[in-house]
């Protein structure tokens, strides 16, 4: 469960969904190697202020959902996880580095969300609306869906 982080100038709840694929999107998960996983993950917590809310693993990707604080970047978390947890893998399970014969654990890419303790977009967008009275709201901005 996701808390509120309290620093000496602010208080957060940064909620983030990432889903990580394989290399070559190859089926390497084990129940050892989603433990190692799992154990790597909960290492990564005692060294950086990243926490692990859920993790998750389908046949070639992984789900994160993970809270940090507003200091790191979700591309700089997203980093320290993936090449930690590769290295690891690799080490703990010769036999993926096998599978994996480029070397590298995961791919490029990634998916990346946020995610919303109190509230959607809607949720959200009516809150601030609702800041001052009705009549002296000034809307400033509306995103338009544009063809091109």
């Amino acid at each position: 469960m996701s808390t509120y982080i309290h620093r000496s100038h602010n208080v957060s709840v940064l909620l983030y969904h990432y889903v990580c694929p394989l290399k070559y999107r190859r089926v390497v998960f084990s129940e050892a190697v989603d433990e190692s996983i799992k154990c790597v993950c909960l290492e990564i917590l005692k060294r950086y202020e990243i926490e692990f809310i859920e993790i998750g693993t389908d046949k070639d990707h992984v789900h994160f959902l993970i809270q940090s604080v507003p200091t790191d970047s979700p591309i700089k978390i997203i980093q320290t996880v993936k090449s930690i947890t590769a290295r690891e893998i690799f080490i703990k399970h010769p036999e993926v580095k096998r599978q994996l014969w480029g070397g590298e654990f995961w791919s490029k890419g990634f998916y990346v969300n946020t995610v919303g303790r109190h509230g959607d977009e809607n949720t959200i967008k009516e809150y601030v609306k609702n800041q001052g009275r009705e009549k002296e709201y000034k809307q400033l901005h509306k995103q338009q869906l544009s063809l091109f």
